[in-house]
């Protein structure tokens, strides 16, 4: 029967293994759920990188019983501030202020490194019994009636739904023929860890500076993550720079408030754009995180734009499953696209309206917005929508972004 076939998701980073977890524990063991990506013979991972993870999707990581894994090794964003300034000028005034609490006692926000989050996501998936395998999608034939799966190491998978979380460059969205709409940015983000002499006391910055935001997001003990956005050419330059070059150009753009700073891993630049796929779905085909969109890092919802999607599909397909109803069928995967494509969409408007206001050298923008957000630091009900809005609160929230089992 096709409601006992299996469930196939083509990519193991956070989105991939996450909506594996969520999948095995809605639909119990009957549906095996496989997980295939080459990325997931290299374990433990190496990645340097750390991430943001906002209140709604820290949920989701609890009720899929990953984050005591990690807890303690998270960092809680307990406020923000942010800046407006030339990168030149003697002070960077402060025009916006948040405290960091969603709920009492719930931050908005915490940090995680990457190789600490998918080392924990890849152990309770095999505790799960959710079926890793370190082998690629070669190919896959949709029907009505289903999908055949093609793994690269020649097994064939029979199974109701075939899931594409592969990346920005997916290949099982361009075999779908589903396009996307876009455009690049002629940025780049540079993310490198840096430590540094004085606590930060979870305090994170956002500089505007007219290349782009230079946000400093706090780690555990005396570091923390840069996303340092620069024009791609400026971009290339610094990243290409000797140690004693690049630490006077960070430098100039990090201040000496935190004491001495150095780079405790090497700065790695990475282009930015903004695209959406035109369509979510495709026949037995559903796409997810950066599959199917891929937005300016500006608000640092990337990710969890991903884990969204997520929580949407794993409740529309679990929901679908308990009525016996086909999961991979049409009318499912549409209620997953209806519910995640204008959120999306909205959130892409949102971040490319705020690089052109920001990342630029016009006074009058510049006037303009310091007023704004001089504004909102005076308003807190608006300080209060835009927190709940950040974390990932907002809107019509599924149940797995609420802290709740499926």
């Amino acid at each position: 029967m096709a409601a006992q076939r299996s469930i196939v998701i083509c990519g193991g980073a956070f989105a991939g293994l996450a909506l594996a977890l969520a999948f095995r524990q809605g639909l119990g063991a009957d549906i095996p759920v496989i997980v295939a990506d080459p990325a997931l013979a290299a374990r433990p991972s190496r990645d340097p990188r750390a991430t943001a993870i906002v209140a709604a999707c820290r949920r989701l990581f609890e009720a899929l019983g990953v984050w005591d894994q990690i807890a303690a090794a998270s960092q809680p964003i307990l406020d923000m501030v942010v800046t407006d300034s030339k990168l030149e000028d003697a002070t960077r005034p402060v025009f916006l202020t948040f405290a960091g609490d969603v709920e009492p006692g719930e931050p908005f926000a915490h940090m995680v490194e990457n190789r600490r989050l998918i080392d924990a996501l890849v152990a309770r998936a095999e505790a799960e019994g959710v079926d890793l395998r370190a082998t690629a999608v070669s190919t896959y034939d949709s029907r009505s009636d289903g999908v055949t799966v093609t793994l690269a190491d020649g097994d064939i998978v029979e199974a109701s739904l075939l899931v594409a979380a592969d990346g920005a460059r997916s290949r099982l969205r361009e075999r779908a023929g589903i396009a996307t709409h876009g455009w690049d940015y002629d940025q780049s983000g540079i993310v490198v860890t840096v430590g540094h002499e004085r606590d930060h006391h979870g305090r994170a910055e956002e500089h505007f500076l007219p290349a782009g935001p230079f946000a400093i997001l706090p780690l555990t003990g005396k570091r923390s993550s840069l996303v340092w956005t620069e024009s791609r050419a400026e971009a290339a330059r610094i990243t290409a720079l000797g140690e004693t070059e690049f630490h006077d150009e960070l430098e100039k753009r990090f201040g000496l408030h935190l004491g001495e700073i150095k780079a405790l891993d090497k700065p790695r630049a990475f282009p930015l754009g903004y695209f959406v796929a035109r369509s979510f779905v495709a026949e037995r085909l559903a796409l997810v995180g950066d599959a199917a969109h891929v937005i300016h890092p500006i608000a640092g919802q990337g990710l969890n734009m991903g884990l969204k999607d997520v929580a949407a599909l794993a409740e529309v397909v679990v929901d679908a499953a308990r009525l016996g109803i086909d999961p991979g069928q049409a009318d499912v995967l549409d209620r997953y696209q209806r519910w995640r494509r204008f959120d999306t969409m909205a959130m892409g408007f949102a971040t490319n309206s705020l690089n052109f206001l920001f990342s630029n050298e016009s006074t009058l923008l510049r006037t303009v917005r310091d007023i704004g957000l001089g504004l909102v630091d005076r308003a807190p009900p608006l300080k209060g929508i835009f927190i709940k809005q950040a974390a990932g609160l907002s809107g019509e929230v599924p149940r797995l972004l609420k802290g709740e089992a499926l």
